[in-house]
């Protein structure tokens, strides 16, 4: 008893740990030998007779377990990989031959059923050893996800799982009534993208007369399977579908939308003048004779501008070149254009703003805002009076606006028009309020005194004094209005 005391005392008074000195050497076999001196010790102090007792490591886990067994096996693969480097960087061989400590308890034999005497060298032998039946359960997949693969679904749980984004296949619905019962559940469960997907599997898998026919009832499939067709651009068949449908005019204008892919000018006037017998309606046929007069006139109008411009024998395109060209651009664009290059030109000309005018019926309100906007940006000022004189039948003259002179003075501010011109239409505005923001916006002084002065606001007045510098001409004339004594003011 006193010498296993004794054993106990230098064990835990002991320290494997020693003073570093360059001829220590840190290799396994004294390692092996240190570990093996440890356990030796600890059994001498723990009396073997004791079986009854449960064994533990030093983390508290019964010597045996699985846990402990995986624990050991990883540490006796690090050592023997540590072991092999060492053994490589100090080129001794002798450390090779050293044979490997391993637990009597190996991962191998706990999943593949071996004894204590055959355990693997290691871990990776034990998981690449195939020839030993594997006892260890197998983790699967849910059968939900294996019902997904199978081919046992009905039309209503296909489109469900089509729904919550599921992969399916389609192709075991071969049958007729089940394909069209899946368009069904489809259209029923009021998703865009199921019906769009078993439209494209019924379009793949049947003769175009059998879907024509079936699509015919269905209003809202139809209508989906036009809008595909429209947007993944099959013109041909979204043609045919038409044309089974008897819409004739929905044929006429999509054959007509094809002139956007025409790239070639004098190729889109050619087609767009066969478009015109095609059978649209009234309105149609209107605008579709306006597209292909527009484009003849810009292409004639574009021939002789490039020439002036080319020549350099027109002032405007020498200060003003222009920026783009004018083929194949909207009716408002061509009239803006004319209005800046063309305006003064008689109106037999085609590049005459009021022979597109006049050809085009183009309304005076449009007209007068899109010639007023070219003229404001010359800076032709005396082009936007003209424009806004009118002649009665007497001979008297009168400005008139057809878009508001609120919005000429807006137009006009945006093109940086002097004082005195904004001056002039911010008057003609009738709305006192408006006349006064916007006279107090851009300040029309004048405007803005004389108003007061009509509405006998002395009080706005005097207070519109300190607004003003001080020494100019508006504070003189505020001045001279409220020593009137013959206005007779309301405050």
């Amino acid at each position: 008893m006193s010498r296993a005391r004794a054993d106990e005392e230098e064990y835990w008074h002991s320290s494997k740990f020693r003073a570093f000195t360059f001829d220590d050497e840190d290799d396994e076999l004294s390692q092996l030998k240190e570990s093996k001196r440890t356990v030796n010790s600890l059994r001498d102090i723990v009396d073997d007779d004791d079986d009854d007792l449960e064994r533990v490591s030093w983390s508290g886990e019964p010597v045996g377990s699985i846990s402990w067994s995986i624990k050991e096996t990883a540490s006796g693969s690090t050592s023997s990989l540590d072991g092999r480097d060492s053994s490589l960087q100090k080129g001794s061989s002798s450390y090779a031959a050293l044979p490997k400590q391993s637990s009597s308890y190996s991962l191998s034999s706990l999943f593949k059923g071996r004894n204590k005497l055959s355990s693997f060298q290691s871990l990776s032998d034990a998981l690449t050893d195939t020839g030993v039946k594997n006892y260890a359960p197998e983790l699967r997949r849910p059968r939900a996800d294996y019902k997904d693969y199978s081919s046992d679904w009905s039309p209503k749980d296909t489109v469900r799982r089509m729904q919550r984004g599921k992969v399916c296949s389609l192709e075991r619905f071969r049958s007729l009534q089940d394909k069209l019962v899946l368009l069904d559940e489809a259209v029923a469960g009021h998703d865009g993208n199921v019906i769009t997907a078993v439209l494209i599997f019924l379009k793949r898998t049947l003769r175009r007369e059998i879907l024509f026919r079936e699509l015919e009832v269905r209003q809202v499939a139809l209508c989906h399977l036009i809008h595909f067709l429209r947007e993944t651009g099959e013109q041909k068949f979204l043609l045919d579908l038409l044309r089974f449908l008897d819409r004739t005019e929905e044929v006429a204008l999509s054959q007509y939308r094809e002139h956007l892919n025409i790239q070639d000018v004098e190729k889109r006037r050619e087609f767009l003048k066969g478009c015109i017998g095609l059978p649209f309606s009234a309105e149609d046929t209107s605008h579709i004779q306006d597209h292909y007069t527009l484009l003849e006139r810009q292409i004639i109008i574009e021939a002789n501008d490039r020439h002036l411009e080319m020549a350099g024998q027109s002032e405007l395109f020498r200060k003003y070149p222009r920026k783009a060209s004018i083929l194949n651009m909207p009716l408002v664009t061509t009239l803006f254009y004319s209005c800046f290059y063309h305006y003064t030109e008689a109106e037999g000309m085609f590049s005459s703003p009021t022979n597109l005018k006049k050809t085009f019926k183009i309304p005076d309100k449009q007209y007068v805002l899109t010639a007023l906007a070219a003229r404001a940006k010359l800076r032709a000022w005396g082009d936007v009076d003209a424009l806004l004189t009118t002649k009665n039948w007497l001979g008297y003259t009168k400005k008139k606006a057809p878009i508001g002179f609120h919005r000429v003075v807006e137009i006009l501010q945006r093109n940086n028009a002097p004082v005195q011109v904004l001056q002039e239409y911010v008057r003609l505005v009738e709305d006192v309020e408006t006349r006064l923001n916007l006279a107090t916006k851009y300040k029309c002084h004048d405007v803005v005194i004389e108003t007061y002065r009509d509405l006998k606001d002395r009080v706005q007045l005097t207070a519109y004094k300190c607004k003003v510098e001080r020494g100019s001409a508006e504070e003189e004339k505020i001045q001279s209005i409220l020593s009137n004594m013959q206005i007779r003011w309301k405050n």
